[in-house]
């Protein structure tokens, strides 16, 4: 299954339609929005007509609808989804890792630095970046996860600008 990962999108749509523009996002069966802004995973989900998983961040409102973790089982493979915040991640991500080990996951999915990481190992470790905000690059930033029972997860890191003639004109960056 083809899942697509994003994070801290802070209110700017015409980067989610940028993203949903890239030829990466084709076929993507789910969609992860590791938190702020909530609304924003809302726009995604009407805009690429496929379910969301959502998370809230730090500037979210308290919502009850909303939760600060998420867990999934998605193909074979147990899915950790927070924002990050309240597992102090800025500094560690090790009460991040003891989160998603307790609840059993094989990946975990977090955002609030704005930087991307690919972590893998038995818990696989994932952050998107930013697609409206990159702290570690000029181009925001999603992923693109391929999954399959029984096999580690594949991520690719997309690096992308909001602006299309940017993007016709550096073409498409992969790390």
């Amino acid at each position: 299954m083809k899942v697509g990962i994003l994070s801290d999108s802070h209110g700017n749509t015409r980067a989610i339609d940028a993203m949903l523009a890239h030829p990466e996002t084709r076929d993507i069966g789910l969609w992860f929005h590791a938190g702020d802004v909530v609304p924003d995973a809302e726009y995604l989900a009407m805009m690429a007509d496929t379910e969301v998983v959502r998370v809230a961040g730090n500037c979210d409102w308290p919502d009850a609808r909303i939760q600060d973790d998420e867990v999934r089982d998605v193909a074979g493979h147990r899915i950790f989804l927070t924002h990050g915040h309240i597992y102090g991640v800025r500094y560690t991500t090790g009460m991040l890792r003891e989160q998603a080990e307790a609840c059993g996951a094989d990946i975990a999915i977090y955002g609030h630095t704005h930087v991307a990481e690919i972590s893998p190992g038995n818990l696989t470790v994932l952050n998107p970046g930013s697609i409206a905000r990159p702290r570690d690059a000029q181009r925001g930033s999603f992923m693109v996860m391929e999954l399959s029972p029984a096999q580690p997860p594949v991520v690719r890191l997309i690096r992308f600008s909001a602006d299309p003639a940017i993007n016709s004109r550096y073409g498409v960056l992969h790390e």
